[in-house]
């Protein structure tokens, strides 16, 4: 996306932004953008002080009711009684230490991709670059299907929420990107026994990325991995490669 006007319901965005950018003209824009369509607007951000413009739209941390998910879902359920066309989430995503922080990473950006895909909400996730690390823009990437602008880093391949079908998987999953796969397929088979996943524009795994697959299939017990659409390289690859076989729960077909 090269600008905030082509973001629309059911959008799911990153951006990164750079430390020149400007920061309040981004937010203003945001929120104009918002009354423009008939959008609620909420703004989700570490950094917004008392008695600023954006003050009032700011779901304050403090006041939350259990998971950031769960107060958007209710912010979502709360534009749609009020007569709003749908909710417009800005997030500020503030840097961790915490030594979780990849695993918190990974679930809460795949929840906020699913809420956007569920309700049609338009939930835009802004990192500044000054705060985050190569990698860790590396694996936010993939869980973004939309960018707002050039990202720092193209991500070889994306894992987006596709309606109540399951998850899609595009690009190439490679020994750049298996580490980072894998920790989205442990993170989604935490949450559900089977995981569906859409490969139809998937191009390709390679050795560490098929490895990935097959350990996170195995990761936790009763669980099982289903690959639809995919190519007859990726079928062919997995075959020969021996990890076709009963005790890798991971079925791969066309």
């Amino acid at each position: 996306m090269a600008t905030l006007e082509q973001v629309d319901t059911g959008d799911h965005v990153c951006q990164v932004i750079d430390p020149a950018d400007d920061v309040v003209d981004r937010s203003r824009a945001f929120l104009a953008d918002g009354a423009l369509y008939g959008d609620k607007v909420v703004i989700v951000s570490p950094a917004v002080r008392a008695g600023s413009e954006f003050a009032p739209f700011v779901l304050d941390e403090a006041r939350w009711e259990g998971s950031l998910l769960a107060t958007v879902r209710r912010e979502a359920a709360d534009a749609e009684r009020e007569g709003f066309r749908a909710l417009r989430v800005l997030h500020h995503v503030g840097p961790t230490r915490r030594p979780s922080h990849t695993e918190d990473l990974l679930r809460s950006e795949l929840a906020l991709e699913e809420f956007a895909a569920d309700t049609g909400s338009m939930v835009l996730c802004a990192y500044s670059a000054a705060d985050w690390d190569l990698p860790s823009l590396q694996q936010i990437g993939c869980l973004h299907p939309h960018h707002l602008g050039t990202p720092v880093v193209p991500p070889a391949f994306r894992v987006y929420r596709t309606g109540q079908e399951g998850w899609t998987v595009n690009g190439i999953v490679d020994s750049d990107g298996a580490a980072v796969f894998g920790d989205i397929l442990c993170t989604l088979l935490a949450q559900a026994r089977t995981v569906r996943l859409l490969c139809h524009a998937l191009d390709f795994f390679d050795a560490a990325g098929m490895s990935a697959l097959a350990d996170a299939a195995r990761h936790l017990p009763d669980r099982k991995v289903i690959l639809e659409g995919t190519n007859e390289t990726v079928r062919l690859a997995w075959e020969l490669s021996g990890f076709a076989v009963p005790d890798i729960p991971v079925v791969i077909a066309p």
